[in-house]
């Protein structure tokens, strides 16, 4: 019996950008027969200063929302497609299709209607382009009433309609309600409807194909040229995407883990490169004792000191919830024996300070409260930690070395990364240190 493969492959925005991006996208799709289920994002950039089909189909509805003329706004957005179709030398033709959006449009169809349409059209054009077949995603992904992706349901559809199809292009980004009116996922959100396919036509593999050759140990606008990073597993891409590594959406990891399926980001410009493999678990060492550094900015820590803190039962409770009766989250809660600091996004807490520390002395009657601004979380994540001696030494040595003063540290219990609080200003520099000393070191 011959095993038939099967692979998902969803392309970027900037893959699909232009007929010459779809002729390459067309290329790696045909080069192997075992790509057979293809997920379209809108037309990306062509250039810099260009603008993305999405950001035009939104500008477009607002127009319309407020019964102002678009018209032009609307020919614009025809004009991308048609010359993608000309390009392509294809004989569709998407007239009535705009006809239905301007129709849509003047009805108020709402903003995630007019944002889906751009993958919805390079779903038609693409699947005319390799001959598969096509199939609207608000026709088999599900949201419930609540509006919350439905995932047993859509993969029970969706696996239905795709065990009868050997080949289909389902544009990315969208489902619908029961109703049929059109809900998109957050933008990105093409990668989750590549997982969710993947899960229901059980995959072997997820290629996810966009600009880059796959992740990067390090941020490039910080350090030149990072080392890329081969293998990754699902945890450790969880901690670095929290903290800001933003080549794929944090939600597309849910539905290929449930299943074990193996993601591989790919780069349309550079077909040969390997990319980077994300995976469950693996018995392959990463090349360096850390997988990626990332961070962020733009946090304040709210430090809570009370004598006798750690004998007094629900004193962390009590003071969380001055935090959440203010709708404030928190990022990291590291504790002493008598001193509890609570890590919060800056934008959010400056408005409800006052209220926060107010909050805190009725509910817990701390002896002080003190807060800092400016700061920033840096996580650095690795499988290899754990089995590796003075990790937290080494990177403490290398900030020391740079002159950069530790706010926080806070080491999870997988010992799979490690959190570190410095001052905004010093962010850059801790990022250059740490990557020095782990892997320019080791070249």
């Amino acid at each position: 019996m011959v095993i038939v493969m099967k692979k998902v492959v969803k392309f970027g925005g900037s893959s699909l950008a232009s007929a010459e991006q779809f002729k390459k996208v067309g290329d790696i799709i045909h080069a192997d027969k075992e790509r057979r289920y293809v997920v379209p994002s809108a037309p990306g950039k062509r250039f810099s200063g260009d603008t993305k089909v999405t950001d035009m189909l939104y500008g477009c509805y607002h127009l319309a929302a407020e019964d102002k003329d678009f018209k032009k706004e609307l020919a614009d957005i025809a004009t991308r497609y048609q010359d993608i179709i000309d390009g392509l030398g294809l004989t569709i033709s998407l007239k009535e299709e705009f006809k239905t959006i301007e129709k849509n449009f003047k009805e108020k169809a709402g903003e995630n209607y007019a944002a889906s349409r751009g993958e919805y059209l390079n779903g038609i054009i693409m699947a005319a382009y390799l001959g598969y077949e096509f199939i609207d995603a608000a026709e088999v992904i599900r949201f419930t009433d609540e509006g919350d992706f439905d995932s047993e349901l859509t993969n029970r559809i969706l696996g239905e309609r795709l065990a009868k199809t050997e080949c289909a292009v389902i544009p990315g980004f969208y489902g619908a309600y029961a109703d049929g009116r059109v809900k998109t996922f957050s933008r990105g959100g093409s990668d989750i409807t590549g997982s969710i396919v993947s899960r229901a036509v059980k995959a072997d593999v997820y290629e996810n194909w966009t600009d880059v050759s796959g992740f990067l140990i390090a941020d490039p606008r910080i350090i030149e040229n990072p080392e890329g990073i081969e293998t990754i597993t699902y945890r450790e891409l969880r901690e670095l995407s929290y903290m800001g590594a933003s080549v794929l959406h944090e939600d597309a990891i849910f539905p290929v883990r449930r299943e074990g399926i193996p993601i591989n980001i790919r780069n349309t410009n550079r077909p040969e490169d390997g990319g980077t493999w994300i995976v469950e678990s693996t018995c392959q060492k990463s090349k360096y004792v850390i997988t990626g550094i990332a961070g962020k900015k733009g946090f304040c820590s709210v430090n809570i000191e009370k004598a006798m803190m750690n004998s007094e039962i629900g004193f962390g409770r009590k003071v969380l919830q001055a935090f959440e009766d203010n709708g404030i989250s928190f990022e990291h809660v590291p504790s002493g024996i008598d001193t509890m600091t609570v890590f919060v996004h800056q934008d959010e807490f400056m408005d409800k300070e006052q209220k926060v520390v107010s909050a805190l002395h009725r509910l817990a009657d701390p002896d002080c409260v003190e807060i800092e601004a400016d700061l920033a979380l840096i996580a650095v994540v690795g499988r290899g930690m754990k089995s590796t001696r003075g990790t937290a030494g080494r990177i403490f040595s290398a900030l020391a070395h740079a002159n950069v003063n530790v706010k926080m540290i806070d080491q999870g219990s997988s010992e799979l990364n490690i959190i570190i609080g410095v001052a905004n200003d010093d962010f850059e520099t801790a990022i250059k240190a740490i990557y020095n000393i782990f892997v320019i070191s080791q070249l």
